[in-house]
């Protein structure tokens, strides 16, 4: 590891959405920047990887609300990264398959077909279909309008403005959607989204849900390139105002300084190097930021018994695929597969948070993503590359949560074991799938840990109950002066949740408003096409297409020659 340079304005510890988000905001504003990241590539769970030659990205499958003046959008025009993205718009009639027991049903990217849909498969339950998806638009229109509610006049109104959220606010999903749905496969479908924030229905907010499923109301999309792609283009800016992003330099404490040792001043590598800086922002779990970097002793008593009550969301599973069979072919394409078994879903999720993970022969619910329909730029014309995730209960490596890099064959046979299930799983939507395998590895929640430093291998931080969103969630603001955080745990989880989060940390240390650091810059534009349509794409999409399929057939030519 080599040595860096000593003083700094702000280190953020962590490479993550949030933290390159921060990392922008405050290097553009004049401020000497340095991002530290364990990993020996930046990213946190946005980060790509390759296996023989074929990428993966472990966090990023969709986005939402990249269409024009939606706040994605806008997030990435404010940050000036807009020009270096390409996204790809998921199959507009079908973004998500619900493969439900013998049932399917597809989401259209659009509230008013998607009503319409539904109301034609279950017509007994058209008007409760219609008053449920119109109260899930409204408290999610009043949850993002919140931060747009300034001025004492305008405050004295959040009441009326917030009213629906205020009715079903403090309610769980399962609460009210019992209360305007009766059929239970009805229920499986509008809930089938829950994965995305991890919780089951008797546990999820309402509220959250709300927020998630109108995020991809008007469309989900897939970036060109995979989330690295995301990575690359916000290093990029970090570099061109001057900021430094330094992989492979794991921190060990973060230095505090004062009589009480209540303020951040900088922090120490694992090599022993010190760096010191006017602000310290931590884009790792609370827990790893307050235990492992400042510690027990120099936090409050109320601090230390929030972070002991703390639980973080689930962990899971991946299996990463390379796969010589036509998958369109087979049925799939751009749109995900949501795989569960046809019965209830707190039940089922109970299923899969058992520990015995050994238990029956097929995983029943899974999340079944192909990047290479998502992403046609990056399909070689034989190849495809899947990814299918299933979560757990992280207690079923309790025994292998001391593996070191070297692992154990006794977690090599475990992974084997439960690789085998998986693919008796996913074989209920690609029967042949077996044959076709060129690749595959599995992810564990220890692979999580190891490189993503994710606490139990938690795959959205916190886990979003109603103890950690919102006013019960933890602070950007930390109690130890110039310390901050930000991240999936701080404002929101998921690819552009986390990257809001340090917008508006970055906005507290410079003093101004979060909307100025977002607000989209003139010369930015993102450029979306149809991953389903070739036809609109320009000329230079077309050719990079034919590159990556020549390119391949030129490699196989040597290893057959």
């Amino acid at each position: 590891m080599k040595e860096i340079e000593k003083n700094w304005d702000s280190i953020i510890i962590g490479s993550g959405a949030g933290g390159l988000a921060a990392a922008i905001c405050l290097s553009r504003a004049g401020q000497k920047v340095l991002v530290l990241e364990k990993h020996d590539v930046p990213g946190g769970w946005c980060h790509s990887f390759y296996l023989n030659g074929h990428r993966f990205t472990p966090g990023v499958h969709y986005v939402g609300l990249l269409g024009e003046g939606e706040s994605t959008s806008d997030l990435y025009k404010g940050l000036g990264i807009a020009n270096e993205l390409v996204f790809f718009r998921m199959n507009k009639d079908a973004y998500e398959h619900c493969w439900i027991g013998n049932e399917r049903f597809d989401y259209p990217s659009n509230l008013d077909e998607l009503s319409t849909r539904l109301s034609a498969k279950f017509p007994k339950e058209k008007k409760n279909i219609e008053k449920y998806l119109i109260l899930i638009k409204n408290v999610s229109t009043q949850i993002y309008s919140l931060p747009y509610i300034k001025g004492f006049w305008q405050k004295l109104t959040i009441p009326y403005r917030t009213r629906h959220m205020g009715k079903y606010g403090l309610f769980s999903l399962k609460r009210v959607i019992d209360w305007h749905i009766k059929d239970p496969l009805l229920k499986n479908i509008l809930n089938i989204q829950c994965g995305d924030h991890g919780l089951q229905p008797n546990k999820a907010p309402f509220p959250l849900h709300c927020a998630l499923m109108s995020h991809y109301f008007n469309g989900s999309y897939y970036p060109m390139g995979g989330g690295g792609a995301l990575i690359k283009a916000k290093t990029n800016v970090i570099k061109k105002y001057n900021g430094t992003v330094c992989t492979s330099t794991p921190v060990k404490k973060i230095l505090l300084s004062g009589e009480s040792k209540k303020t951040a001043v900088g922090v120490e590598l694992e090599n022993g190097q010190q760096l010191f800086a006017k602000n310290i922002i931590s884009n790792a779990d609370p827990g790893i930021t307050y235990l492992d970097l400042i510690g027990k002793e120099s936090i409050s008593n109320k601090l230390f018994k929030k972070l002991n009550k703390t639980k973080y969301s689930c962990t899971s599973l991946m299996l990463f695929l390379t796969v010589n069979l036509d998958l369109k072919k087979a049925g799939l394409d751009s749109g995900n597969i949501w795989l569960m078994p046809g019965k209830d879903a707190d039940e089922c999720y109970d299923d899969l948070m058992k520990v015995n993970l050994l238990e029956g022969d097929a995983f029943e619910g899974m999340f079944i993503s192909c990047t290479t329909l998502k992403d046609p730029s990056s399909y070689d014309g034989k190849n495809h590359s899947l990814e299918v995730i299933t979560f757990i209960n992280y207690d079923s490596f309790k025994p292998f949560e001391n593996e070191k890099e070297k692992r154990s064959k006794a977690y090599l046979d475990f992974k084997d074991k439960l690789t085998d299930k998986m693919l008796n799983g996913l074989e209920k939507v690609i029967p042949s799938i077996r044959q076709h395998i060129v690749h595959q590895d599995l992810g564990t929640p220890i692979t999580n840990e190891y490189y993503v430093n994710s606490t139990r291998g938690s795959v959205y931080g916190t886990e979003k109950s109603f103890k950690n969103i919102g006013p019960f969630a933890y602070k950007a603001k930390s109690e130890i002066n110039n310390l901050y955080l930000c991240g999936a745990s701080i404002l929101s989880h998921g690819v552009a949740g986390a990257a809001h989060s340090g917008v508006d940390t970055a906005s507290i240390i410079l003093k101004c408003e979060a909307d100025e650091l977002r607000t989209p810059l003139p010369d930015q534009e993102l450029r979306i096409y149809d991953a389903e349509d070739a036809k609109e794409y320009p000329d230079w999409l077309t050719k990079k297409i034919k590159v990556r399929k020549s390119k391949a057939i030129l490699k196989e030519e040597k290893i057959n020659s």
